[in-house]
């Protein structure tokens, strides 16, 4: 992977576009020429990318949005339509970390707040973009898993519990899309310098972890018309696909 495969004049979009793996995703993508499609909370952030796409040449359409807007995403999928009539490339990159404590002491709310990020969004994501990838030659949906949910360390139950979920409705849609073409993924990135690696582990050194940067054009491939491969997991720590 990483040959940088073309994506030129592909319409791709990737949530929690606004910094960290989805602001350098949402980069690499529109440097192979994909239509960008940004979507993220972060007005600020939002901005900064478009004009960074700008610069390169690239196009990017910027829609400030929380992804627990639910209906909002039927909108996105709806305007999606009206304009291009498809989606080539989704990219599922927005999560939380949640709080880090003992199960039994996480408060209903934020329980219910991070499945909703991580598990619930990414469900309508696919509802309302599934008619759209089936419309591109070769549809390609990937989503953001982590190593957490396999270890599912104490403390950490209520991410791994959302990243365990997210990672079996996947492996349950990408069979449904079997005989179709769109082909769908989960990409690990392993530990990475973002925020909210900090957040998770504030004594770690970031200067010990890869740049977004460096993990874009692995994820970028996924979407990229070349990539033959359905119901996988793409690992950064080995650079390896696996079953999910």
């Amino acid at each position: 992977m990483t040959n940088k495969q073309d994506l030129t004049d592909k319409v791709v979009l990737i949530t929690g576009a606004s910094r960290g793996i989805g602001y350098a995703t949402a980069l690499e993508a529109a440097r192979r020429g994909a239509h960008v499609i940004a979507v993220a909370r972060t007005v600020g952030g939002l901005e900064d990318l478009d004009d960074a796409i700008q610069a390169m040449g690239g196009a990017t359409t910027l829609v400030p949005l929380d992804l627990t807007d639910y209906d909002a995403i039927d909108r996105l999928g709806a305007a999606i339509f009206e304009r291009w009539g498809r989606l080539d490339g989704l990219i599922g990159n927005a999560g939380m970390l949640g709080v880090l404590m003992p199960v039994a002491h996480i408060a209903p709310k934020e329980f219910e707040k991070t499945l909703a990020v991580n598990v619930t969004a990414n469900y309508r994501l696919l509802r309302s973009m599934d008619a759209l990838l089936r419309q591109s030659a070769a549809g390609k949906a990937v989503f953001v898993s982590s190593g957490a949910a396999k270890s599912a360390k104490p403390f950490w139950g209520l991410y791994a519990a959302s990243k365990a979920a997210l990672d079996a409705m996947i492996k349950s849609y990408s069979g449904e899309m079997a005989n179709t073409s769109v082909q769908t993924n989960l990409f690990n990135p392993g530990p990475v310098r973002t925020a909210m690696r900090a957040k998770a582990m504030p004594g770690e050194d970031p200067d010990t972890l890869p740049a977004p940067a460096e993990i874009a054009p692995f994820l970028v491939d996924m979407i990229s018309p070349e990539h033959n491969a359905n119901g996988q997991m793409f690992n950064m720590a080995d650079k390896s696909l696996t079953a999910i």
